[in-house]
This record gives structure tokens, sequence and C-alpha cells, in this order.
């Protein structure tokens, strides 16, 4: 679930190395650390085609509660995007990161869960937070599911991801722990994430398999990000 968050500084942190797929290790697995550019599609060649919206959603989202509904889903051929900020979600299992102790606001479950039944891991998986249905956007009408693939776009730099919770109706732009690392943010729950530039590129129709394979991601990202570009 989402919670808003006061952003008083955006730090990169130098972190530990993790082996490969850690959210299909044990609970208190390593979070993932951030890499300069993921998969061969540049930030440039995507971002080049969401440069203009046609609106797909009923009307706007908030970035913060406290802020006004400025926010649309667009859609392109095979995708649809927004631009928004970055909050943290780190709920689902019980890690070293993520816990009620490191989260006020801790949850440990998430709306999708494991091929083995669990939640998801917010620090170990790279995944995305997408508004539950409303009057304003139904997700799953435009083709988005969960282990669905995402392009997740910051400071020049591509993260591929997976659709791995929902949140509030009215309120846009989150993703894990394990997503903000991976593109240089402050993964911390509480103070950390990022006020704005940050692209969410959501492939329709895709998903991951299983939800939990950040290297199934990566592979089937970079060919549905190539087919988005040579689309649009």
């Amino acid at each position: 679930m989402r919670r808003r968050l006061i952003v008083a500084l955006l730090v990169t942190a130098t972190v530990p190395f993790a082996a490969a797929d850690p959210a299909l290790a044990g609970t208190r697995a390593a979070a993932r650390p951030h890499s300069a550019q993921e998969g061969s599609v540049s930030a440039a060649a995507l971002l080049a085609k969401v440069t203009s919206c046609s609106q797909i959603s009923n009307g706007k989202y908030k970035t913060d509660d406290e802020t006004s509904a400025t926010i649309p889903v667009c859609g392109k051929n095979g995708a649809v995007f927004w631009k928004a900020d970055m909050d943290i979600d780190c709920d689902g299992q019980v890690t070293t990161q993520c816990n009620a102790d490191t989260d006020p606001w801790f949850q440990d479950d998430t709306a999708f869960q494991q091929s083995n039944g669990k939640p998801l891991s917010s620090a170990a998986l790279p995944y995305v937070v997408v508004p539950s249905a409303s009057s304003i956007w139904k997700y799953s009408s435009s083709g988005i599911k969960g282990g669905g693939i995402v392009a997740v776009i910051y400071n020049n730099k591509v993260e591929y991801a997976v659709v791995g919770d929902t949140g509030p109706t009215q309120i846009i732009g989150e993703a894990s722990y394990a997503t903000a690392q991976a593109l240089g943010i402050d993964p911390d729950p509480e103070f950390g994430g990022a006020d704005s530039g940050v692209t969410y590129i959501l492939f329709q129709n895709s998903q991951a398999s299983p939800i939990e394979s950040h290297s199934d991601a990566v592979t089937k990202g970079q060919t549905l990000a190539q087919q988005f570009i040579n689309s649009n």
C-alpha cells in the first residue's frame, strides 16, 4: 500500500552485491545494487516516445495527499505510461530493509504474490505500484495485470520491474525499495524517494513468469521496449 513521504534528501547509497533474483531466496535477502543501465534500450530512446500524452484515464491523479490532481495516465501503441514522483513501497516479506521497525506503514502482504504464494519482497524485487481500480482508471481494462512488465526511467537510467502491488485510488507514483535502489534513488521507506522526474511505461498484456523472476522481466522487457519504440 502507498503512503505519503516527505522527501527531505535524495541519497545515492553504495550497497553490497546481491545474488541474481534474490526474491527467490530467503525473506532476509539483500537488496539489489543499483545499475547504470539495465538492458540494451536507452532511456533517451524510450523517453523520446512519451513526449506527448493521449490521455486514457477519466481524470488525473495526485502524487501526494496534499497536492492537486495533475498526473494523467497516457496511452501509446502497446503501453500505458505516466510521469510522476516515486514514493517507496516497502510492504510484503519481512526483510532487514523492510519491516515494522524501518517502515511505520509496513504491511506484510502485497496485492500480488510469488509463485509459492508468499508476498513479494520489496527489498529484493523491482516492482511498481498501480492505483486500485476506480472511476479514474481501471488498470485491468488497459491490459495491465499483476506481473506485467514495466520500464521505469529516472536520471537517464532504465530499470525493468513488474506490477507488484496496488495503492490508493487517487494517488500515483510508487515503486518498491529495490526499484528505487536500482535507479540510484534513496530507498528509505520513510524519508526516501524522488519528488519528480520518474517515467513509468507499462507494457500491455505482458507478464514475467514467475512474477518474482527479475531476470525474466529484464529479458522480456528489452524486447517489449524495442517493440514499443518501433511501433510509436
